[in-house]
């Protein structure tokens, strides 16, 4: 049966110090300032992310504005936005407190309706728009989060499992030759079993339904951390080197997405008038799952779960918030 290393009093104290610690550890690393972040876009502004799938967020009609907006799914596009009109130079950033809804995640163990996140974003040269750039990133990502979890073990020591600092990268045409016979979710799993610590880089759009219109699907990936409390990987970044002007018209014609060229983000990263960025979003619950050692993410938020997880909630013995 499964029991918390934590009760619930002291969950909530650790939340707070992971949080407060693991964003200080970041900005430091990147030289990145706090912003304030938009719940809700212009739905005609096609900033919102749509997570590969078209008219996935949540909208609606606000009357005193006469407007259709809808809720953030994460702030992709707004941060190189941000950055440009925040006048931003080169190797500074900015990173957000981002609050979401994803109405269509089927919740899970590690999926939430809610999404809790740090996004970042940084400028770059177009120097840096390489791969051994985006694997010098991935594995300072990874240090921050190692020194988090040593610092949340000196208040609570039965916090004992370690954080893997060396980083495992393969890409995602590799992993598919590795596992052939296995679902993505199924690969991820195996492959961070034997590593603990992974970075997939090259996700696209075929099987993970990458959008086509902030990463550069040569230049991005996924950091992965192996929980031996779940028994499974946990997803705790997507991030990736932005498009440039070339990528992005790619992209977009390899998903039949030309007609929202018009855009203005879209004719600004045409024109070369944003920055070239690296960036992406951090899950803040997941995090705090690794980092405390819990077996579901209700543990670390309050959101709300379908019948089937209350069920395992109460056959699990978890305490949910």
């Amino acid at each position: 049966m499964y029991k918390s290393k934590l009760n619930m009093k002291d969950t909530q104290k650790a939340i707070k110090i992971v949080k407060d610690n693991f964003e200080k550890i970041l900005s430091e690393i990147f030289n990145l300032d706090r912003v304030s972040a938009p719940i809700i876009v212009d739905s005609k502004d096609l900033l919102n992310d749509d997570l590969g799938i078209k008219n996935s967020a949540l909208k609606f009609h606000v009357e005193t504005l006469n407007k259709d907006v809808e809720i953030v799914q994460s702030l992709a596009k707004w941060k190189r936005m941000a950055l440009h009109k925040y006048g931003y130079d080169l190797f500074e950033g900015i990173y957000t407190d981002m609050n979401a809804i994803r109405p269509l995640d089927i919740v899970d163990n590690t999926h939430s309706l809610y999404v809790d996140q740090w996004d970042w974003e940084l400028v770059i040269t177009d120097a840096n728009r390489n791969m051994k750039y985006l694997k010098n990133v991935v594995t300072r990502i990874v240090k921050a989060l190692s020194q988090t979890k040593e610092l949340v073990s000196t208040y609570y020591p039965s916090l004992n499992e370690e954080i893997e600092k060396e980083v495992f990268f393969i890409s995602f045409n590799e992993l598919k030759e590795k596992y052939p016979n296995l679902s993505l979710k199924e690969r991820e799993r195996e492959i961070t079993k034997i590593h603990k610590t992974v970075f997939i880089t090259n996700i696209g759009s075929k099987e993970d339904g990458r959008a086509p219109d902030y990463d550069d699907w040569l230049l991005n990936g996924d950091i992965l951390i192996w929980s031996s409390v779940l028994n499974d990987a946990i997803e705790i970044s997507s991030m990736g080197i932005r498009v440039n002007k070339e990528r992005l018209l790619i992209q977009m014609e390899k998903t039949n997405r030309l007609d929202d060229l018009n855009s203005p983000y879209y004719q600004m990263i045409i024109n070369d008038e944003l920055p070239l960025t690296i960036g992406g979003g951090i899950g803040q619950s997941r995090i705090c799952m690794i980092l405390l050692e819990k077996l579901h993410i209700a543990e670390v938020q309050a959101s709300l779960w379908s019948d089937k997880e209350y069920k395992y909630f109460k056959k699990n013995n978890i305490s949910y918030l």
